[in-house]
């Protein structure tokens, strides 16, 4: 069975899994999801999500994080951990949003990535999310089983991408990054992965070592 054959019996398992798996951040426009993904950092995504309403409420624009106290971005934001390194980012963020892209966040990997604080993570989540282009979005969940499924034998985030990017239906990279994180958080947990649960032990390299 190739890799290419073996990503559609999973994508066929999540899409009945996990039908309804969206992006588990909150928010209502591209501004506030490029924010909430640097928080997300070594952090929770149900902790981000406590923490955004009142941040988008005390700085409502791109031009208010851009003016803002670092000292109050830093306390607005404390929660989410590494509070020092994220409020610089996302105050300069702001910044080049409004000196070089007019206060938009742009649509292509390259000027995403040019963005303080902003990774492939991020600029995958919102090429795909945001803006409808093909994306992988390789987190700890998808780094965790990609491995485990046998996807990939790279350690490396971005090597990661680049394996799936072969063998994931480019349309589908966005969904099925999604999926991997609801099939992370339901079964294959980071500290023990309920194999008998799942439907997927076929096609699973780690079931096939440890069964």
């Amino acid at each position: 069975m190739t890799k290419k054959e073996k990503v559609l019996i999973i994508k066929e398992y999540f899409d009945s899994e996990y039908a309804d798996a969206t992006c588990s951040l909150d928010y209502k426009d591209p501004f506030q999801l490029l924010v909430a993904t640097q928080l997300a950092a070594q952090c929770t995504d149900a902790r981000v999500n406590m923490v955004t309403p009142s941040l988008f409420a005390k700085f409502p624009t791109v031009k208010a994080f851009a003016e803002a106290d670092m000292t109050e971005m830093e306390m607005a934001i404390k929660s989410t951990g590494f509070y020092h390194n994220k409020a610089r980012n996302l105050i300069a963020c702001a910044q080049k949003l409004l000196s070089d892209f007019g206060g938009v966040v742009p649509q292509t990997m390259e000027e995403l990535l040019s963005l303080p604080g902003v990774g492939r993570k991020t600029a995958n989540l919102l090429l795909g999310d945001i803006f409808g282009q093909p994306a992988i979005v390789v987190d700890t969940h998808a780094k965790r089983i990609t491995n485990r499924l046998g996807l990939t034998k790279n350690e490396d985030p971005t090597k990661i991408e680049m394996d799936l990017r072969k063998i994931i239906p480019l349309e589908a990279g966005s969904d099925f990054c999604h999926k991997l994180v609801y099939h992370g958080r339901a079964l294959c947990t980071a500290r023990g992965p309920k194999c008998g649960l799942c439907g997927l032990q076929n096609v699973c390299d780690y079931y096939k070592k440890n069964k």
